[in-house]
C-alpha cells in the first residue's frame, strides 16, 4: 500500500488562527516566561540574603536597560496570564461563551495587560 503524503486533518496549515487559538498559546507562553522569570526573582532574592557585595553585583547586572526591557515583557506576561486566567474563571461559571463574548473578552485582555503592564512599568520601573 502506497503512502500518501499529505497533511492530517485537521491541519494547522489549513485554518486560519482564530483569537481564541492564538491567545490560548499566548496564555501558554505567558506561563513559561514567568516560570523563567521566578527564576530571576530567586536570583535576586539569593544575592540579597547572601550580603552587599552579593546584593551589590546582582543590582548592577539587573539594573541595566536590557534587564528593564525584559522586567516589561514579564510584566506584561503577568498581567496578561492573570487577566486570562480570570477570564476562564468567568467561562467556568458559564458565562461569556457566547462568539461574540468571548471574542470581546479576548481583546479586553490583551488591552488591559498591555495597559496595565506599561503603566506599572511607568510608575515602579523607568
Amino acid at each position: 500500500m502506497d503512502r500518501v503524503e499529505r497533511p492530517l486533518s485537521p491541519h494547522l496549515q489549513v485554518y486560519r488562527p482564530q483569537i481564541t487559538s492564538v491567545l490560548s498559546v499566548l496564555h501558554r507562553a505567558t506561563g513559561i516566561a514567568l516560570s523563567l522569570g521566578v527564576l530571576v526573582l530567586s536570583y535576586w532574592l539569593i544575592a540579597i540574603a547572601s550580603g552587599e557585595v552579593a546584593y551589590t553585583e546582582a543590582r548592577a547586572m539587573l539594573g541595566g536597560l536590557l534587564f528593564r526591557l525584559c522586567y516589561l515583557g514579564w510584566c506584561f506576561c503577568f498581567f496578561y496570564h492573570l487577566a486570562n486566567g480570570i477570564r476562564h474563571l468567568v467561562w467556568d461559571v458559564g458565562l461569556g461563551l457566547e462568539r461574540g463574548q468571548y471574542q470581546l473578552s479576548g481583546w479586553l485582555v490583551v488591552a488591559f495587560s498591555l495597559v496595565a503592564s506599561v503603566g506599572y512599568s511607568l510608575a515602579v520601573i523607568f
